[in-house]
């Protein structure tokens, strides 16, 4: 991510924007692996949503790589994540994952396999949160998301 971020900022001196607008947006593949690290925090994961901006921008779709990162997911998380994101009611069109997560047979090649994945790319990859902050779920300590970057740098009193 740290890498991304520092090539978004070289990308954004000289003007380009693919790397500005594809690699620095807080996705819920990134909000997956996030928490909380507060002073006295034992249940700071996962992060709640409060969103005031999400966008949807469609990526290639790769299914091998979907297959491998559904392996490190937290899955109930994701879920979590995405319903969060379904009540804020700032995408039109939200896809539409399985509750449990799925097994490898159930992506096997047939359509719905295919459509669980393609679901599941839009997910991880394809939901920006631009604005809003994150939110712990013990102290309730809240972290700016700003221009699709998550800001957790803790106070000097929370380390």
């Amino acid at each position: 991510f740290s890498c991304f971020l520092i090539l978004a900022i070289f990308s954004r001196n000289q003007k380009t924007t693919l790397l500005s607008t594809t690699n620095t947006n807080m996705r819920l593949l990134t909000h997956n692996f996030l928490q909380s690290n507060v002073k006295g925090t034992t249940k700071g994961y996962p992060l709640k949503i409060e969103a005031t901006n999400i966008i949807m921008e469609e990526s290639p779709m790769d299914a091998g790589l979907v297959t491998r990162m559904l392996e490190k997911v937290n899955y109930p998380a994701l879920v979590g994540a995405l319903e969060e994101i379904r009540n804020s009611q700032l995408l039109s069109s939200v896809p539409e994952i399985p509750h449990e997560q799925p097994s490898a047979r159930d992506l096997d090649s047939t359509d719905d396999g295919n459509n669980i994945l393609e679901a599941l790319h839009q997910v991880l990859f394809d939901i920006h949160v631009i604005e809003g902050h994150l939110i712990c779920p013990d102290t309730g300590r809240k972290f700016p998301i700003k221009d699709g970057i998550p800001n957790m740098i803790l106070h000097e009193d929370e380390i």
